[in-house]
C-alpha cells in the first residue's frame, strides 16, 4: 500500500475519533437542569428543577424529589437560570402552525417586547463542514437558532434571520442601531446579541 495513502488513511481515522469524542462531551442548554419555574393553566406556580425539551415542546420539573413532565398545553410561561449563559431566560406557549393550519400551544423563548417582539426556538441539526483535504467533509450536531415575529393580532412570522432581514425591518431608525451596534461592538450573529439589538430599537420607541 502506497505510504502516503495509508498515512491520509491513518489521519482520518485520527479526525474521525477526535470529532467523535467531541461530539460525546459537546452539552447543549437543554440537556441540563436548571432552576425555574412554571405556571400552568390552571394558574398554579411549581418551582423547581427544569429540563425543557425543544423537539417536543415539553419540560421536565423536578421538585421535592418528584418528577413531572408538562407539556405546552399546560404550560403557559416558564423561565429558567441558564448558569451556563448567566442569564434569566422565558419561554411561553403561544398558539402557532408553521403550516398555517390548525395552531397548537408551541414554547417560544421572549429574545426582546416591544415595537418588535422577538421569539426564538432552538432546535439540534446535523451540519456539515470542511475539515481539509485529508479529512474531507464530516457532519457534527449543532445548536439552531430559527426567530419569529409576534405581531399584534397574535400571529407568528418566521424571520429568515439575516442580517439584512433584521435592520430593514427598523426604517428610519435603522442607522441609529447601526451606530448602537458598532458602538457596541455587537453583530447579528449570536442570539443574545441579536436580542440586545432589538431591545435598543424598541427602546428608541419609548423615549
Amino acid at each position: 500500500m502506497n505510504f502516503k495513502y495509508s498515512l491520509r488513511i491513518f489521519l482520518m481515522a485520527m479526525m474521525q475519533l477526535i470529532l467523535s469524542q467531541n461530539l460525546m462531551a459537546q452539552q447543549f442548554p437543554f440537556e441540563f437542569w436548571h432552576e425555574g419555574r412554571a405556571i400552568l393553566e390552571s394558574g398554579d406556580t411549581l418551582k423547581g428543577k427544569i429540563k425543557y425539551d425543544p423537539q417536543n415542546d415539553l419540560i421536565q420539573l423536578e421538585r421535592n424529589s418528584k418528577f413531572e413532565t408538562l407539556t405546552s398545553r399546560k404550560v403557559v410561561f416558564y423561565e429558567i437560570f441558564d448558569a451556563q449563559q448567566n442569564n434569566y431566560r422565558q419561554f411561553f406557549a403561544l398558539p402557532y402552525s408553521p403550516s398555517g393550519g390548525y395552531r397548537t400551544p408551541s414554547f417560544f423563548e421572549l429574545l426582546a417586547e416591544g415595537k418588535i417582539t422577538l421569539l426564538c426556538k432552538e432546535s439540534v441539526e446535523y451540519r456539515s463542514s470542511n475539515a481539509g483535504f485529508y479529512y474531507g467533509s464530516v457532519s457534527r450536531l449543532v445548536l439552531v437558532y430559527k426567530y419569529f415575529l409576534l405581531k399584534e393580532d397574535g400571529a407568528i412570522e418566521r424571520v429568515n434571520g439575516s442580517k439584512n432581514d433584521f435592520i430593514d425591518m427598523m426604517g428610519s431608525r435603522a442607522e441609529e442601531v447601526r451606530k448602537y451596534m458598532k458602538a457596541n461592538r455587537l453583530g447579528l450573529e449570536r442570539k443574545e446579541e441579536i436580542g440586545r439589538v432589538i431591545s435598543y430599537y424598541n427602546s428608541l420607541h419609548r423615549k
